[in-house]
């Protein structure tokens, strides 16, 4: 059955993510901001904590709202403009409890991407205020354009996360057991802009990760993996974070997933190592048809990939179509050819991009010793299936799974049955 999120976990959770992008422009630069704060509430119809108000004011220069701040029980949005150094916007949100329970802040989280040219404060709220019924808090975020810049950054991307863990105060209630977060929950919270999941505009049901830095942390394995893809089955795609050291796709220079040295690695050898929710792994037949290079149509690439499969297999790897998919940028970067293209601004809007070259396990249509790579600086390109790059593990988790967690680098996806 399907639940919604607000209704199966135990706390009252606020999640925030501002995503700033670099906008060329003369002179200084013109920076668009998007802070999105979401929450949950499970504790009961007398357990209330929710969003009633955003407020923005200019602090400082010609900072404005590109949109008027907006806001439900569980969101508050906004996007901000900065366009000169020590320009600032600040944005108070009020959470009230309307229940008629007691709550108390038991934790605040704070994970900010650092970027120099973009500061964010926090204040208002703080770990141990106690929330009683029918009281107000206010949570203030401040964005400033770090006022020492002197020409335009180079860093384009700037994130915060600012997660609020509310829970009751006084225990005259005891809470629902949660059941965790489900894969139908994952799906529920699709966006349309920012980085987070989309729903796949190819495969009917299918749902990506996409962006600079999606929240789509999850620990397997005692290792930090993350979440590619919600199947429309329900199954959960991961792919490691980290990469393995560097392998051949295959010795006899075959670019045959099905008789790789590199198949034969990691579905022996490697899925040995995984000593943690190993049950967890479903088998999957991986899309292995071979794909054109520098091709223009993703959806025709999507189909050619999908054309072939492969024998059931507990460990894979990704296809072309699929790190393209992971771009939030469809419009520079949404083909292959285009995102060879513009593989510098390509590169920095892809979590899946690494900084070192890595395996895809698609072949390619010109020659039966060709694969393709993702590489160091973007491009997908294509290699000798004997030469030795790194390799980025991909598995298949079972629909049956409940998590707990936001998801970001700090407070990771967990399994929890």
């Amino acid at each position: 059955m399907h639940k919604k999120l607000n209704r199966t976990q135990r706390n009252y959770i606020i999640m925030g993510l501002c995503a700033i992008l670099l906008i060329m422009a003369v002179g200084y630069a013109a920076f668009q901001s998007q802070l999105k704060i979401t929450g949950t509430s499970n504790i009961g119809s007398n357990f209330l904590v929710r969003i009633t108000d955003i407020q923005s004011n200019v602090q400082s220069g010609s900072a404005s709202n590109a949109i008027e701040p907006s806001y439900t029980d569980t969101t508050a949005t906004f996007k901000t403009n900065l366009v000169s150094p020590g320009d600032s916007m600040k944005y108070d949100i009020t959470v009230v409890n309307e229940g008629n329970i007691d709550a108390v802040l038991n934790s605040i989280k704070v994970n900010n991407s650092n970027n120099e040219a973009i500061t964010f404060e926090t204040s208002g709220i703080e770990e141990g205020d106690e929330l009683k019924a029918s009281e107000t808090d206010i949570l203030t975020v401040v964005v400033t354009y770090n006022p020492s810049i002197t020409s335009q950054p180079e860093n384009m991307t700037a994130t915060i996360t600012v997660t609020l863990d509310y829970g009751q105060s006084n225990g005259t209630v005891t809470p629902p057991i949660p059941s965790g977060i489900t894969s139908d929950d994952l799906k529920a919270l699709a966006v349309t802009e920012g980085d987070g999941l989309y729903q796949d505009e190819y495969e009917n049901g299918r749902y990506f990760y996409k962006g600079t830095n999606p929240n789509n942390y999850i620990t397997f394995n005692n290792e930090t993996w993350r979440i590619l893809s919600v199947e429309a089955d329900g199954r959960i795609k991961i792919v490691r974070n980290e990469v393995l050291s560097n392998k051949s796709f295959d010795s006899g220079n075959s670019n045959v997933w099905e008789t790789s040295d590199l198949k034969t690695y990691l579905n022996g050898e490697y899925l040995e190592s995984i000593t943690t929710n190993q049950d967890k792994i479903v088998p999957n037949t991986w899309s292995i048809g071979a794909g054109i290079h520098n091709n223009n149509d993703l959806a025709g690439q999507i189909v050619d990939e999908n054309g072939t499969q492969s024998q059931t297999a507990s460990v894979g790897l990704i296809t072309v179509s699929e790190y393209l998919r992971a771009n939030i940028n469809k419009e520079q970067c949404g083909s292959d050819m285009l995102n060879d293209n513009n593989c510098n601004t390509c590169k920095a809007m892809n979590w899946l991009f690494k900084e070192v070259t890595y395996w895809t396990i698609s072949p390619n249509t010109s020659a039966v010793d060709l694969v393709f790579t993702v590489g160091y600086d973007g491009i997908v390109g294509r290699n000798f299936a004997n030469a030795t790059f790194a390799v980025l593990p991909a598995i298949t988790l079972s629909s049956d799974i409940s998590l707990s967690g936001s998801g970001s680098s700090s407070d990771p996806f967990i399994i929890t049955n």
